[in-house]
């Protein structure tokens, strides 16, 4: 066992001591232990956690820089940090959402494109901060394989997506058609091939600390890979269900911080000390409103509505259909005791704005907690942000922790209430069958037509 530092009383000392022995300590030997658990009072730690510190070197915070671009910086010198703060926020913020109508404009590809390299950041930057924490960087292979594990859990979810949007596309080549038939195997013999690397590369000295690692990478892919994977699967339902939840998202966020800046007084969460009731309610009224008006300006654009399918004439994707129920305006009757309060009895509206009040409830109501699980994590290792990728708004993790839970949610709720089965998924795969599957389907759907009385009638008409 390597000697103890001068500084290092954890192996001595554990949170409880006794007031005689404290006696007996050097001046500078007190002041430690004091500000040890002074430090460990205030962040709640346990006894197992200064452990942990002790055996793994302490808990190092990654280090943050004033990143805020220096012709902001000479632009609003005059300002107080407050006020530097909220210009620097706004500024970047109307950048991120002029970029994120660009990228909506050049359409489902580009977006699925921006999807990948949002969520290889964001692993990135949680599996930096557990190198950090951890002091990992020595140990064998470990980086390599985080990576590795990354690339195995993508080529599984993407290849299931691949095949079930581009069946016919995958048909019709022989290669494609292979890796989708076996393409489960080959996803397990990939996994199987990095927990294998990951055993061999056990060192003796390093047994429970490579075992940390290997839990946080798997939570991060959890975490990022398959809240990413549902986006894209929410993307192909319609650009709707990405666009609005994602926008909800952004408007609760912005609106939060706008109510809680100048009118916030009442603390919300001791995780977030900045949160206020003032912000979280007035974010939650202003997010429904603008569902409603976003939902109602998007049902009636096709491009908007329609699903995302690949066309295999043009290899291209496409977006045009008739729309659904959920995409034509219909007349609703007001309650009565509203109607003396608008003046109106009906009220004409698309469905899916019916729908947009759920989406955005949650991204006001539960969304936030996403947020808050992210600061817990931040203030847990004692970190302002997860990187320093945006000036005055911290990693891209800092701005998609909330984007996750809301993808998870939209993926539930369609699923739920609103996808049913699709006809044209079910032709594709019964042209792949045998012609004698084919005809036992075929002679069982006559059967069952003509128990119900739809095939007489319609051989009749």
């Amino acid at each position: 066992m390597p000697p103890k530092t001068p500084g290092d009383v954890s192996h001595v000392f554990t949170p409880v001591y006794q007031p005689e022995y404290f006696l007996l300590l050097p001046l500078w030997c007190r002041s430690r232990v004091v500000e040890s658990e002074s430090e460990n009072k205030l962040d709640g730690e346990t006894a197992s956690d200064s452990e942990s510190k002790s055996e793994f070197g302490g808990s190092s915070p990654v280090p943050t820089s004033d990143d805020t671009p220096e012709v902001l910086n000479r632009a609003l010198s005059n300002l107080s940090s407050r006020w530097k703060n909220w210009w620097v926020r706004g500024i970047l913020t109307l950048a991120m959402i002029t970029f994120f109508f660009i990228i909506i404009y050049l359409g489902p590809m580009v977006l699925m494109t921006i999807v990948m390299c949002v969520q290889i950041k964001c692993f990135h930057e949680i599996i930096t901060i557990g190198y950090n924490v951890y002091h990992s960087y020595d140990l064998p292979w470990f980086r390599t394989l985080s990576w590795y594990f990354l690339l195995c859990v993508n080529y599984f979810f993407y290849g299931e997506t691949v095949t079930d949007y581009f069946f016919t596309l995958v048909q019709r080549e022989e290669p494609l058609r292979i890796l989708s038939k076996y393409h489960r195997f080959i996803s397990f013999a990939l996994y199987l091939t990095g927990f294998c690397m990951f055993v061999l590369s056990l060192v003796k000295k390093h047994y429970r600390l490579q075992f940390y690692m290997f839990g946080w990478t798997h939570v991060t892919l959890l975490i990022v890979v398959t809240q990413s994977h549902l986006i894209i699967h929410n993307l192909f339902e319609g650009m709707i269900w990405f666009i609005v939840p994602i926008s909800c998202v952004i408007c609760n966020d912005i609106m939060a911080y706008m109510f809680g800046f100048f009118f916030g007084r009442t603390p919300l969460i001791k995780l977030s000390p900045k949160k206020t009731w003032e912000g979280f309610i007035g974010g939650f009224f202003s997010t429904v409103l603008f569902g409603l008006l976003l939902s109602y300006v998007m049902s009636g654009y096709r491009c908007f509505t329609c699903p995302v399918e690949f066309n295999n004439d043009t290899n291209s994707f496409t977006v045009d259909c008739e729309p659904s129920e959920l995409f034509q305006l219909q007349e609703y009757n007001i309650p009565v005791v509203l109607q003396s309060v608008v003046g109106w009895k009906t009220v004409r509206m698309y469905p899916f704005q019916i729908h947009s009040i759920a989406l955005s409830t949650f991204a006001s109501l539960i969304g936030p907690f996403g947020g808050f699980f992210a600061s817990g994590f931040k203030r847990a290792f004692k970190i302002k942000d997860f990187a320093n990728t945006i000036p005055g708004h911290g990693g891209i993790m800092d701005r998609f922790d909330c984007q996750y839970l809301m993808a998870t949610f939209v993926n539930v709720y369609i699923a739920s209430f609103i996808r049913g089965p699709n006809p044209s998924k079910l032709i594709q795969q019964f042209l792949t069958l045998r012609p004698d599957q084919q005809l036992h389907i075929f002679n069982t759907l006559k059967a069952h037509l003509v128990d119900r009385g739809i095939l007489g009638s319609l051989e009749d008409a």
